[in-house]
């Protein structure tokens, strides 16, 4: 699964015939117009591809979607609630250059250290939580206005400061 990005979660079937609610985090509108496939996750770490007949914007954060072989309530609320993803370069076509999800991939610097990979991407309302490899151990890194100080895309890096002791938690 290394060349494909989680881009959100199927949450609800919607009327009769089987349209599926899709909450993104791209970062901005969209339909997905000219993408063909997502992959689902069907057991951790199995991805299996379902084609779109029709997509289109319910509002910032959703799409509606109509999966081929999908044409029931019954039918769609099988395959709700299901991680979606999609392969490397489709992500980067529908994703906002600036949607914290963008930043999967990037490493976090604190104290010119480099503490990890951002693995994943955890939004909140009032903070971003960067999930790392830190030692062996999972470890979730919260990103905000007084923790970030710079990212550098180029360099695909995360520059922060964080609480003297948060990294102890976690070792």
């Amino acid at each position: 699964m290394k060349n494909y990005r989680n881009i959100g979660k199927l949450v609800a079937s919607f009327g009769l015939t089987g349209e599926i609610i899709l909450v993104h985090h791209l970062g901005k509108k969209t339909s997905l117009k000219g993408l063909e496939i997502i992959f689902l996750e069907e057991k951790k770490d199995e991805l299996i591809p379902y084609f779109i007949e029709s997509s289109k914007i319910k509002n910032e954060e959703e799409i509606y979607l109509k999966i081929e072989g999908i044409n029931s309530k019954e039918a769609a609320k099988k395959i709700v609630p299901k991680e979606v993803w999609l392969p490397e370069e489709e992500f980067e076509k529908y994703v906002r250059k600036s949607a914290p999800i963008s930043l999967v991939g990037f490493h976090i610097i604190d104290a010119g250290n480099d503490i990890g990979e951002i693995l994943e991407v955890i939004e909140q309302p009032h903070q971003v939580l960067c999930r790392i490899d830190l030692d062996g151990k999972e470890a979730l890194i919260p990103v905000h206005e007084e923790t970030l100080n710079k990212i550098d895309k180029k360099k695909k890096l995360v520059y922060i400061d964080l609480p003297d002791g948060l990294l102890d938690v976690y070792r």
